[in-house]
């Protein structure tokens, strides 16, 4: 029998790959029996070192890799559900939605707006601003005609009355309180002359095409033609009558200049508004010219999308393909976003959720290889996985901190279903030239650890140091044990 323990330990050195715990066990229980009934000492185990196996065996409950529970985003009444429990869906699948028309048009509208947009302006629109355009031009012209008709009436018509020699050496007929004023007007009379000769050659010269710029020019004229009238109405205002001009006849030169001021002041007016209309008219030409800018195209991109994400709140769709496991949502119902109606897991695929003790998870890395078995299908059946994640903060369990660890299942599996229970055994790495021995044989005593060795047939207890275990039931001796070593396999007391 001690030959068939030495012959073990050189297989695990040999292939350790090859040969598992369970053969370690098959060999020990051997070995009690054997060592138990024939041997005073109690069964033993022969030191021999090996490269060995680095393993975390844990339970764990299988879990769909996905598994999500859905609900709307929008406040609505439910409009319609499209798939049932235990139907298989392919991701953006339409499970449910409520009612949206509103959101639908609206939609349809900012999408119309970002295409006429992006078409430009259309030939025939083009047209109507141009002959808007065109149309304001011909105003303008007239309303500088009109100033300039008005402007003239209001001097040599009305203002002149008050003067004598009134375009060659013009002097007011009635006396001031005011000599500075009379002086004032009577210059501003003399200086008007040149004026309105100058604006009446414009006058005689304006096309559409020069309108602007000679409605500009003429704005200066009407300023300086309202000046003479307001100095004009000083001054009467001012007047001594005498037996010439009585205050009869000054009351009359007053009602004579209001009129003229009000024309003059209304036709003002007019060319302003003139003025207004005709560049609001090309500007308005010239955007359509121009088009539309990459502001306005980005702006209107916008609004459809912002319209577009109103609408899909209104949509419940599968993130991914699986299987409809809840379907609570019913036609006509009010539902809000706080309320989870659908829910579903993907198919298929699975993978393992265990909780890691604290001594353990330092040698847990994604990527280690595991082999698990399922408490349905026995130990006999196992399926290869490998670790995906570890949490890396942790999860309390009965009062001891643990760490979440994802195994994923390598292959697709028709005989695993979510919630079995797995356990699960992870490669962490190997042990080289180590001396590993059943973790039974280890015994402890103050604070130290020992194993039983036999000497000359009588056992002998010697102080050893151990390392992390490298597997269940086992223990890993860092001194005080030497190959060829016989030690119990039950420490002495």
């Amino acid at each position: 029998m001690k030959k068939f323990f030495t012959h073990y330990l050189h297989l695990v050195r040999e292939a350790p790959f090859k040969y598992g715990a369970p053969v370690l066990v098959v060999v020990l229980i051997l070995g009690y029996v054997f060592f138990g009934r024939g041997g005073s000492a109690g069964a033993t185990f022969v030191v021999s070192s090996g490269d060995f196996r680095e393993q975390v065996s844990v339970s764990g409950t299988v879990i769909a890799a996905n598994d999500v529970d859905l609900g709307f985003a929008a406040n609505g009444r439910i409009a319609g559900t499209y798939a049932r429990v235990g139907q298989y869906v392919g991701a953006g699948t339409l499970l449910a939605q409520v009612e949206n028309g509103d959101l639908l048009a609206a939609l349809a509208e900012k999408r119309a707006a970002l295409a006429s947009l992006q078409a430009g302006t259309r030939p025939e629109q083009l047209a109507i601003k141009q002959a808007a355009v065109a149309s304001d031009k011909a105003k303008l012209v007239d309303a500088i005609t009109a100033a300039y008709t008005t402007c003239d009436d209001a001097v040599h018509n009305k203002l002149d009355t008050f003067f004598t020699n009134p375009r060659t050496d013009p002097k007011l007929t009635f006396t001031t309180s005011n000599s500075s004023l009379k002086t004032t007007v009577e210059a501003d009379r003399f200086a008007m002359e040149p004026v309105l000769k100058s604006w009446a050659l414009l006058v005689a010269r304006l096309s559409d095409e020069s309108a602007s710029d000679d409605a500009v020019q003429s704005q200066k004229y009407l300023s300086q033609v309202m000046t003479l009238l307001a100095d004009s109405n000083s001054a009467i205002n001012q007047g001594v009558p005498d037996p010439t001009v009585t205050a009869s006849v000054l009351s009359s030169y007053g009602t004579t200049l209001a009129t003229a001021r009000t024309n003059v002041n209304d036709t003002a007016a007019a060319l302003t508004s003139a003025m207004s209309a005709l560049t609001d008219a090309e500007k308005s030409l010239d955007l359509d010219l121009a088009g539309s800018t990459s502001l306005d195209l980005a702006a209107a991109q916008a609004e459809v999308e912002n319209a577009r994400a109103a609408l899909a709140k209104t949509y419940v769709v599968a993130p991914f393909a699986g299987i409809v496991t809840r379907m609570d949502a019913k036609v006509g119902e009010i539902v809000s976003p706080s309320e989870s109606l659908i829910s579903m897991q993907s198919a298929g695929v699975f993978e393992i959720e265990t909780f890691v003790p604290e001594v353990a998870i330092a040698r847990i890395a994604p990527g280690n290889p595991a082999t698990t078995t399922l408490d349905a299908y026995g130990s006999a059946v196992a399926f290869p996985a490998k670790v995906v994640a570890v949490d890396p903060a942790e999860t309390v369990k009965d009062g001891v901190p643990t760490y979440k660890t994802t195994l994923a299942f390598l292959a697709a599996d028709p005989r695993i279903r979510s919630g079995m229970t797995a356990n699960v055994v992870m490669e962490t790495g190997m042990l080289h030239d180590a001396i590993v021995i059943p973790a039974g044989a280890v015994g402890s005593k103050s604070g130290e650890s020992y194993v039983s060795i036999l000497e000359k047939g009588t056992p002998v207890n010697r102080t050893v140091s151990t390392g992390p275990s490298p597997a269940l039931g086992q223990a890993h001796i860092l001194s005080g044990l030497f190959e060829g070593d016989v030690i119990l396999l039950s420490p002495a007391p």
